[in-house]
């Protein structure tokens, strides 16, 4: 039965790994879902026998594919191993939350480099525009993304991230017990700062 307006198609996986999409009643693959996450098609992964739902196991899987293709490679290292050594911490429930408002932000930020872009475009004739203002906003895009890149790795590795203002200085706040003890209240605090970024932007 096709998904009613507004709702996730559902993408049925069988015992034999296929995959069916119920609005399209085609088979797809994990790429043509991946196609459609960047299209911005909502859909959900249903296990056909049991129905149970594995949206979360499925995107992980792409992800997994993703990052096996040669040049694709997004996630550091030193973030995989720290973003793994948070399972089973007591920092774990906070972690989604913090990623999840990192991304929407830069999301943001991508957003709003594409407007400026498009529009530069479409107040110059093709050809005769000039490339100060392209390049001045892609540089200013770029350090927006870099602050918040930083911002977020600096949370999930125990070491300086390269390229950041504090990289190679040696830690001055003497008592890494107590500063451990804050990292719940910092983090709440970047976040809380993120979102008034968000708003900000928004405005």
């Amino acid at each position: 039965m096709p998904a009613k307006k507004n709702e996730p198609v559902v993408i049925k996986k069988y015992a034999n790994r296929r995959l069916y999409n119920t609005g399209t009643s085609t088979y797809v693959t994990l790429e043509d879902l991946a196609e459609m996450v960047k299209r911005g098609e909502e859909f959900s992964v249903q296990d056909a026998r049991s129905g149970d739902d594995i949206t979360h196991s499925v995107l992980t899987q792409i992800i997994f594919e993703l990052e096996n293709r040669d040049g694709q490679n997004m996630l550091p290292i030193p973030f995989l191993r720290q973003l793994i050594a948070f399972y089973g911490d007591q920092m774990q429930m906070v972690v989604p939350s913090f990623l999840e408002q990192s991304m929407v932000a830069f999301a943001k930020e991508q957003e709003r480099f594409r407007q400026q872009m498009k529009d530069a475009v479409g107040k110059s004739p093709i050809g005769m525009m000039p490339m100060a203002a392209p390049l001045k906003a892609m540089e200013e895009q770029a350090l927006r993304n870099a602050e918040l890149f930083q911002n977020a790795m600096r949370m999930f590795t125990p070491f300086p991230v390269p390229g950041a203002p504090d990289a190679g200085k040696p830690d001055t706040a003497g008592d890494s017990d107590a500063k451990g003890g804050d990292d719940l209240s910092e983090l709440k605090e970047q976040i809380a700062a993120m979102q008034r970024k968000l708003d900000q932007m928004g405005n």
